[in-house]
């Protein structure tokens, strides 16, 4: 990415700026005076500049795609897709709610304790499961929507709200978070400044070869039904919720669809009966089995709804990634990843550090890597690695019906003309 960026010359800045009235810097205040001529210069540059640098992105289609070496010369890992684009709540959440009015926010110290650059808005001591992710596909790490801009969307962008939910209902004791319904506009945002600048074309072919990772629905059940001050849990018993929930889900991810996604990774919720949270809720500290069970109805419908999404839209191909079984069996097996504390927060307050969850400037455990959660709510950077690794390369018990490496290098044109 860095030697990319120095194909540009310096007035790119400025030339991206101006194409955007609306976001004009103090600093760039005074250009906004010259003439219409000088204006019609600048902006025919900057349309060309931009249009070249979609021209690369679109260029880069097919570095890394089928290729045997997948590593390039100085050992780094090739790019086998041109971007990920990345919905979701805190779990992969990497700054989009730094600057909200909002109670989920994690942009303070000792978040990001050990990510290179300090706290970012990641619910996590380091790396969320999509950073692991866009490395194992040769990508750099995704930048947050609220963040993006230029040269920076080349590889994608991360849309992730912490709170947010299936339904825009959910989360709003939080205050401020972006739902999904949301999150699929901005994306729709991001599609209309490269549109503009590449033709649609070239856009529907690029989009075409991204992955999409969604990862939804944990708050729809954390901050929404299991809440006192919430009426869900009066109207729906739990199949009802997952089918009302799955529904709604279903006809978002069909707009992505029509917005030219092909390439889906659906992941399933894990076990939230056995995050700090709900531990501490526990006079045994053991997990909560109802809560577990309450969630399971979700993870079968959105398991068939890939099934059926499959069979119904041409030219797609739906994973679903197992989190559930994943953490399952990382609790099971904690001494053979090298855990040692799976039943409280590295960092927070109260019974199994998780009935306040990691406050301000608050001392975390010195040895995070035998940790499993990191917070009351969210897993360590460790076990994100393990979780983006097994979505990567992992068998069929972890990722359905393939996995995201698999996904990356599947030729769909060919795919969709199979019977």
């Amino acid at each position: 990415m860095d030697t990319f960026i120095t194909l540009y010359p310096p007035p790119y800045h400025l030339l991206l700026n101006l194409l955007t009235p609306s976001n004009h810097s103090p600093q760039l205040s005074s250009h906004l005076t010259l003439s219409d001529s000088v204006f019609d210069l600048f902006l025919i540059m900057a349309k060309f500049w931009v249009g070249f640098l979609w021209v690369m992105l679109a260029g880069s289609l097919v570095s890394g795609q089928g290729d045997d070496d997948q590593f390039s010369p100085g050992g780094t890992r090739r790019e086998m897709v041109p971007a990920m684009f990345v919905f979701g709540d805190s779990l992969i959440d990497n700054g989009n709610n730094n600057n909200l009015p909002s109670f989920a926010k994690a942009n303070y110290f000792p978040y990001g304790i050990d990510f290179e650059g300090g706290p970012t808005g990641r619910f996590s001591n380091g790396y969320t499961m999509v950073d692991e992710i866009a490395q194992q596909l040769g990508l750099p790490l995704i930048p947050a929507y609220s963040e993006a801009s230029g040269e920076q969307v080349l590889h994608g962008v991360n849309y992730a709200s912490a709170a947010a939910g299936i339904l825009d209902i959910t989360g709003r004791n939080f205050v401020g978070r972006i739902p999904f319904n949301q999150q699929i506009q901005n994306f729709e945002n991001t599609l209309d400044q490269i549109t503009d600048n590449l033709g649609a074309d070239d856009v529907a072919e690029a989009i075409s070869k991204c992955i999409f990772f969604v990862g939804m629905g944990s708050n729809d059940y954390l901050n929404n039904y299991l809440m006192p001050n919430y009426n869900t849990k009066n109207q729906y018993n739990g199949q009802q919720y997952a089918n009302l929930l799955v529904q709604q889900y279903n006809r978002q991810l069909n707009t992505l669809y029509n917005l030219g996604a092909r390439r889906f990774v659906l992941a399933g919720l894990g076990s939230m009966g056995c995050i700090p949270s709900i531990l501490a809720q526990s006079p045994t500290s053991r997990c909560s089995e109802e809560v577990n069970r309450l969630i399971l109805p979700f993870n079968a419908n959105v398991r068939a709804m890939v099934n059926n999404l499959n069979s119904n839209l041409p030219g797609a191909k739906f994973i679903y990634i197992e989190i559930y079984r994943m953490f399952q069996d990382i609790l099971a097996n904690s001494r053979n990843y090298g855990f040692s504390v799976i039943n409280r927060g590295c960092c927070g307050i109260g019974r199994n550090r998780g009935q306040i969850t990691c406050l301000p400037f608050q001392t975390p455990c010195p040895n995070r890597e035998q940790y499993v959660f990191w917070d009351a709510f969210h897993p360590t950077e460790a076990v994100n690695v393990i979780m983006g690794r097994k979505a990567f390369n992992g068998d069929t018990s972890f990722a359905y019906p393939m996995n995201i490496e698999q996904l990356a290098n599947l030729d769909l044109e060919q795919n969709s003309q199979k019977p």
